[in-house]
């Protein structure tokens, strides 16, 4: 197999089953591309001037033997995927959720837990604000989730209880993709720009090389996903 069709795979492999589950008769997803497809945009135009910056500064970068060489900017054209099949499948995990569990959405976090996560984020940026990767992945999250709560009557249709449950689902797939772009490794990472800390250490390829902070720089791409979409959802019903 030509390997650098590698990345292309990974997304295809990725969104294949989704895609064709969107068309579930309870579920019905496919009907929900209208809210979906726009509330992508602005977090994907977030995202991509996020890693365009960092692949300048060589806080990360892309195996040229896994990578097609079409590029956007210094984005390989599969980077700019990312922001778009990633955050499909897993508004659609959260959506499945929804349907096939209507009791998790009676289900609250008390805002008094919301501000400890921004706390919590917000200590750990500036605790690491010497590492770029590390910094701006917890503050960010602290900012979006400080803008949830000031504007909570705004985003009065988004659950953030249902959200972390999905989320926490989401893990799953996301861990088994991550694992393999960051075992190969088509994506590559500068550890004196991130804590060095990989979560799945311990266990054999692919799963051995993914870094801590992706976890929540998927959270924050999911995140906004979610809250745009549940809003979008909200104002054009």
């Amino acid at each position: 197999m030509n390997t650098h069709y590698t990345y292309f795979l990974i997304h295809a492999a990725a969104i294949a089953g989704p895609l064709l589950l969107s068309f579930d008769r309870k579920v019905h997803f496919y009907k929900k591309w209208k809210y979906l497809f726009p509330a992508m945009i602005i977090p994907a135009l977030f995202f991509l001037v996020w890693d365009e910056l960092f692949t300048r500064m060589g806080v990360w970068g892309f195996n040229e033997n896994y990578i097609t060489g079409l590029k956007i900017g210094s984005l390989p054209v599969e980077e700019v995927l990312f922001f778009i099949t990633v955050p499909y499948c897993c508004v659609f995990v959260y959506e499945c959720v929804r349907i096939y569990f209507p009791k998790l959405e009676q289900l609250k976090v008390n805002k008094s837990i919301l501000i400890l996560m921004v706390i919590l984020f917000l200590a750990s940026g500036l605790i690491h604000s010497d590492k770029y990767y590390t910094a701006t992945t917890f503050l960010f999250n602290a900012g979006f989730l400080l803008l949830l709560l000031i504007f909570s009557k705004w985003f009065s249709n988004f659950n953030i209880a249902l959200f972390l449950i999905a989320y926490a689902i989401c893990l799953i797939p996301f861990f088994i993709v991550n694992g393999f772009l960051t075992a190969y490794p088509v994506v590559q990472y500068n550890d004196a720009e991130n804590m060095g800390i990989r979560i799945f250490s311990f266990l054999p390829w692919p799963m051995h090389n993914i870094p801590v902070e992706d976890t929540f720089y998927g959270m924050l791409l999911i995140l906004m996903n979610v809250a745009l979409f549940e809003k979008l959802r909200m104002r054009l019903k």
